[in-house]
């Protein structure tokens, strides 16, 4: 299995994970040991999720500080939990993640949008993201 897909199916797990959590409230900690029992993922995507979900955790305030700055008509607690959830997995990886590239973080986090979220959902992504870069790239 390459990076490249570890990663993919890590991100894609986390959503799910986050986004249950979103929805119904439950612990993130529970649903991601109980994806993590119910699921045969490999090892290395075991390991990022869990890094994903950890590093996301802790510094969540942070990252919905930087989608409000980002998307400042879109309040953060109304956008679409799966648009807020796949912002914050994609903004952790640029902001944490130093062997992700950028390029790579924002087009896997557009074209998990397409896939989950509404219509307008990878657009939205790709702006605010993209917005989010330009700021990383501007301050390094």
């Amino acid at each position: 299995m390459t990076v490249g897909n570890t990663r993919h199916q890590a991100r894609t797990l986390a959503l799910q994970v986050l986004y249950e959590s979103d929805i119904a409230g439950h612990e993130v900690s529970d649903v991601l040991q109980r994806y993590l029992e119910d699921q045969s993922e490999p090892q290395p995507v075991r390991r990022y999720v869990e890094r994903l979900i950890t590093g996301i955790q802790t510094d969540q305030q942070k990252i919905d500080q930087q989608i409000g700055d980002a998307a400042p008509t879109f309040p953060v607690d109304q956008l679409p939990a799966v648009d807020r959830n796949i912002l914050r997995i994609a903004i952790y990886e640029l902001t944490r993640e130093s062997d992700v590239p950028m390029k790579a973080a924002i087009n896997e986090a557009v074209e998990i949008a397409k896939q989950f979220g509404g219509e307008n959902s990878g657009k939205f992504v790709n702006g605010v993201l993209g917005t989010i870069a330009n700021g990383l790239a501007s301050s390094h």
